[in-house]
């Protein structure tokens, strides 16, 4: 294993791309300001320098277009190019969702398997740093319920890295979420290759499964943190991707502590934690000893002011109270 660098979670994706684009001369990126806004590496700096090593033709800044720009980016992906778009927020992806949900996501089915579509869609999704609802949002199981997309929520710049790197050399249209408010998260990167679809245990314990996503497996790693002084002993295991997912970890995980809990930023009506929980239930009904519960953001836009974003998305202390609750364990001030 290549010794550990420390590394932000923007510089790890960086530096994915520059390896990436050095290994393979197929590899592309296009998008909107990637080689003009701030640094010259687009809104939160992942594409610096880019354009410097690799030149235009590889690093393309683009039209204030979404549609156009991923469809131009299937078709480019389609005609045997490894492309990457970004797109500034996830919340833009939706105009261009004709060209993923009914293109690139369906094109090996429909002729044949005559090609595939190795594209990446880099964007990020989330709250906490005050966009407000229209560059907000966590769009992730709306993708991932489209047969044929690949979905990546990486929460560590190890992951990040790792998971960056094989979702450009998969031959699968690929949605790469990344969130705003962990770019600045700091630790160490491998470099290794993570392959899409295995579960990570961010934390072992023996009481309780909490299966979280990015900005949730900070504050799950929070809420077990404080539930231990009280003898609670959580185990949190962070997905990493949504599709494929990795739901042999999660059961081997609920037979040892009998308890689960799914925690999402995402709205919680209809979201991913409702089908781990459903799978859990189907799988492991005898070797549970309480109802699985889940915890999500409020039914409503992300509001723009600080105070009222807080009250909407889940918090360290409300998914303590969700684990007590699994536990019949009473909610103290610790949590």
């Amino acid at each position: 294993m290549n010794q550990p660098q420390q590394l932000t979670i923007w510089r790890a994706l960086n530096t994915a791309l520059h390896d990436a684009f050095a290994e393979d001369p197929s590899v592309m990126i296009m998008g909107e300001d990637i080689t003009t806004w701030g640094t010259g590496g687009g809104i939160y700096g992942v594409t610096r320098k880019l354009a410097d090593s690799f030149g235009k033709d590889r690093v393309r800044d683009t039209p204030i277009s979404e549609e156009a720009l991923i469809s131009a980016g299937v078709g480019a992906a389609m005609a045997g190019t490894r492309t990457i778009v970004e797109i500034m927020y996830s919340d833009f992806s939706l105009l261009g969702a004709d060209g993923l949900i009914n293109q690139a996501a369906k094109a090996r089915y429909m002729f044949g398997g005559q090609f595939s579509t190795p594209l990446v869609l880099r964007t990020n999704g989330g709250s906490g740093i005050g966009k407000a609802a229209q560059h907000s949002q966590s769009l992730e199981t709306l993708y991932a319920h489209v047969p044929g997309l690949e979905v990546v929520v990486p929460s560590t710049p190890n992951d990040a890295y790792g998971l960056l790197h094989t979702a450009i050399k998969s031959n699968n249209p690929t949605i790469f979420l990344e969130h705003k408010g962990l770019y600045y998260d700091k630790g160490p990167v491998t470099k290794e290759h993570i392959p899409l679809g295995q579960a990570r245990v961010a934390r072992p314990g023996q009481h309780v499964t909490v299966v979280a996503t990015q900005l949730m497996v900070n504050r799950a790693l929070e809420a077990a943190q404080h539930l231990a002084e009280d003898g609670i002993d959580v185990e949190v295991i962070d997905p990493r991707t949504l599709h494929p997912l990795d739901m042999e970890t999660i059961y081997a995980s609920v037979r040892k502590t009998r308890h689960l809990v799914v925690a999402h930023e995402a709205v919680r009506d209809f979201g991913w934690g409702g089908e781990v929980l459903s799978n859990a239930v189907q799988e492991c009904w005898n070797e549970l000893d309480a109802a699985p519960r889940r915890l999500g953001a409020a039914r409503t836009p992300i509001p723009y002011s600080e105070e009222l974003e807080k009250a909407v998305v889940p918090t360290a202390a409300a998914l303590g109270a969700e684990i007590r609750a699994v536990l019949k364990t009473p909610v103290s001030q610790s949590a």
